[in-house]
C-alpha cells in the first residue's frame, strides 16, 4: 500500500471504490497542526472532478493501468467493435465506454483504452481533433451574418456542430472531440 508521499501528477487511485487521477496535488505544513495532502481528484468512471484533502502519510491504493491502443473497426448492435494493435484480437466494447465522443469515430480511427490488471476498461480516450467531411449542409450566403454567422452542418459519421457561412458540403473540417465545436477547414 503507497502513502501520500507517492502522489504525481497523473497517478491513477482507489478512492471510494471507484477509480480516480490526481490532476494536481499539493502539500501544505501548517504552523501549528500535522501536514496534509490537498488533492483535486477526477473520476475516470464519470469526469467529475473533486477536491479532496488526506492527512500526510494516509494510505492509499494505487490502481495499476495500461494505456493501450486500439483500431475502431465498426459499430454494431452490442456496441463498439475494437482491434488491438498489437495483438490483431478484436473485442466488443458498450457504447458508454466510448462516452460523447463516440460521434465522432471514424472507421480505421485510433482509440487509447485504460485497463487494469484484470484487462478491464477503465477510461478511453478519443483523438482531441479529427477530419471529418460534411456532407449536408446549407449553402452560405455571402453578407448574411445579421443573425449569426453560423450555420449548422452535418458531417459523415453523423455528428451535427455549427459552422462558419464559408463552408460547403464536401469540405473537410478539423473538429474538436471535446468541445463538439469547429476549428478549421482542412486542406486537401
Amino acid at each position: 500500500m503507497a502513502d501520500t508521499s507517492d502522489f504525481r501528477n497523473g497517478l491513477i487511485i482507489k478512492y471510494k471504490n471507484d477509480p480516480y487521477v490526481i490532476v494536481e496535488f499539493q502539500h501544505v505544513k501548517p504552523g501549528k497542526g500535522g501536514a496534509f495532502v490537498r488533492t483535486s481528484l477526477k473520476n475516470l468512471k464519470t469526469g467529475r472532478v473533486l477536491d479532496n484533502t488526506f492527512r500526510s502519510g494516509e494510505g492509499v491504493d494505487i490502481i495499476r493501468v495500461e494505456r493501450r491502443k486500439f483500431q475502431y473497426l465498426f459499430r454494431e448492435s452490442t456496441g463498439l467493435v475494437l482491434m488491438d494493435n498489437e495483438t490483431y484480437e478484436q473485442m466488443t466494447v458498450a457504447e458508454n465506454i466510448i462516452g460523447d465522443g463516440q460521434i465522432y469515430l471514424k472507421e480505421g480511427m485510433e482509440i487509447e483504452l485504460l485497463l487494469d490488471d484484470k484487462d478491464q476498461i477503465i477510461s478511453s480516450e478519443i483523438p482531441i481533433f479529427v477530419a471529418l467531411k460534411v456532407v449536408e449542409t446549407e449553402p452560405g450566403f455571402k453578407g448574411d451574418t445579421a443573425n449569426s454567422a453560423l450555420k449548422p452542418a452535418k458531417l459523415e459519421t453523423g455528428a451535427k456542430i455549427n459552422v462558419p457561412l464559408f463552408i460547403n458540403e464536401g469540405d473537410v473540417l478539423k473538429v474538436d472531440t471535446r468541445t463538439g465545436g469547429y476549428v478549421e477547414r482542412v486542406k486537401n
